[in-house]
């Protein structure tokens, strides 16, 4: 007999499978309910934050790290555009060669004597640093920078990155008559030795940074750019001035560099790379790096139209040189600053500078002190600004916003305590930097010789130095079409 569901025999499978699936369901949810999940704890979420946050810092750090080691592009197209193109190839070997020989001297000394724990004026572990464990935000021996929730291997690259800056500073004040093995010798003595002491002060942990006022330089305008100005000044007075540079009478006779396309290019890379300089230096993925990077724009942007209209005034007419060089010294005024001060003091700041740089040009000339690219007024004068800057126009607005300690500036109501750090910072950094650096440049000079000979100078480093040429066959292509040209004319 057949039923609704077929025969009696096959309703009954059907009746024992879903009785089956039943008590299946019925058993698994009894499990279910007797061993139900942990509800995550508070340390569980707070762990997971913490490694986020931790990767955050790290990869930000890391891309405004390799933003600043960009900018050693930068320097080199600068410098080589602003110089002859007789030596050109020197100019970028030189720049190229630094950063090699600081990420050696750094790796092996410099990052222990700046960031190592040891006494208020010099650290004295890391040599050698040890970078493991990768996932761990502290370093053995590196208490300086515990602050940072950031992979120890990328605080190094990070802090690395500034160092060759420092080093690179000088490349271009010396330009066009150093010998390039005297070059490399003060590059590894600058980061090795250096830039590693007056940095321990400031942000290893040092006696600047302990003071019941501690001194303020949130980027570097100090610890990178004025020790490599300081630096580069001790170079010059040793080395001279290049041949015919000066007159007896104390006339200048102006040497033009051989590409303006160059050198606007390489400013433009150094203004880009500046947005991972100042704004890296949070080394935190937070909010405050958005104020930063607009600060930093503002200050380059009111210095280039400033010393655009002032060389226009002492000169005559808006010299190229002196814009890009303007721009660069609103960058480096602004960044020791720029997490401290608004954007209208940026722009003060900026302007400001844009006028002393040009300034500051005119004075190294009159004193037959013979910067080819200008690194003296940009680096030197620009830095020195930077952090009197701080001491000046640090806003009780703005100071919070990144947890700095730093007291407001005198035009902002805080009185003088801060500037008075300030000032105490430049004579101590600038002192001690430009005697050391005195100090190798006379022994380099003693012992393996500093500058190449009269007849090397005039024909060009590239030819005496490196045995080649920047632009073989285009000048004597240039000259000829320009004979060839001459001839037509005259007929």
């Amino acid at each position: 007999m057949r039923t609704l569901f077929g025969t009696r025999s096959g309703l009954a499978r059907i009746v024992a499978s879903l009785a089956m699936v039943t008590v299946l369901l019925c058993a698994s949810g009894a499990w279910a309910q007797a061993d139900p999940a942990p509800a995550p704890t508070i340390a569980d979420v707070m762990g997971k934050i913490e490694s986020s946050t931790f990767v955050a810092n790290t990869v930000w750090t890391l891309i405004a790290g390799m933003l600043v080691f960009f900018m050693n592009l930068g320097f080199c197209t600068l410098e080589a555009g602003l110089c002859r193109r007789k030596n050109a190839v020197n100019i970028l070997a030189k720049n190229f060669i630094v950063f090699a020989i600081s990420s050696i001297a750094f790796w092996m000394v410099g990052f222990a004597f700046m960031f190592g724990d040891g006494n208020p004026i010099v650290g004295f572990a890391g040599f050698f640093t040890n970078l493991l464990p990768f996932d761990a935000p502290k370093m053995a021996g590196i208490a300086s920078l515990d602050w940072a929730n950031v992979s120890p291997a990328v605080k190094f690259f990070f802090q690395l990155a500034f160092a060759g800056t420092a080093a690179t500073i000088v490349s271009g004040a010396v330009a066009e008559r150093i010998k390039f093995v005297s070059f490399m010798v003060f590059a590894f003595i600058i980061v090795a030795i250096i830039y590693p002491l007056t940095g321990h002060w400031i942000w290893g942990g040092g006696w600047l940074a302990t003071l019941s006022v501690p001194f303020h330089d949130f980027a570097g305008s100090a610890v990178v750019h004025s020790v490599g100005g300081w630096a580069a000044l001790a170079g010059i007075l040793v080395l001279g001035p290049r041949i015919g540079k000066y007159n007896k009478d104390g006339s200048v006779n102006p040497i033009p560099g051989h590409s303006m396309a160059l050198a606007a290019i390489g400013c433009f890379i150094l203004w880009l790379g500046w947005f991972g300089f100042n704004p890296g230096s949070t080394m935190t993925a937070n909010l405050a790096i958005g104020h930063i990077a607009v600060t930093t724009n503002t200050a380059a942007a009111f210095a280039s139209v400033t010393a655009c209209l002032t060389a226009w005034i002492l000169l005559g007419k808006p010299d190229f040189s002196m814009i890009l060089n303007g721009c660069l010294a609103g960058l480096v005024a602004i960044t020791a600053p720029c997490a401290v001060v608004s954007v209208g003091g940026a722009a003060i700041i900026g302007a400001i500078a844009g006028i002393l740089v040009v300034v500051a040009v005119l004075f190294w000339d009159k004193m037959k002190i013979d910067d080819p690219v200008g690194a003296l007024s940009v680096h030197l004068v620009g830095g020195t600004f930077g952090v009197i800057c701080v001491g000046l126009f640090a806003s009780p607005d703005v100071i919070p916003i990144n947890g700095s300690v730093c007291l407001p500036g005198l035009f902002y109501g805080g009185g003088i305590a801060q500037l008075k750090t300030q000032l105490l910072g430049v004579v101590a950094v600038g002192g001690t930097v430009f005697i050391l650096s005195l100090v190798a440049w006379a022994i380099i000079k003693a012992t393996m010789g500093i500058r190449v000979t009269a007849k090397e100078e005039l024909e060009g480093l590239d030819i005496g130095e490196h045995g080649m040429e920047a632009y073989p066959g285009f000048a004597v292509e240039a000259e000829s079409a320009g004979t060839t040209e001459m001839m037509v004319s005259s007929h």
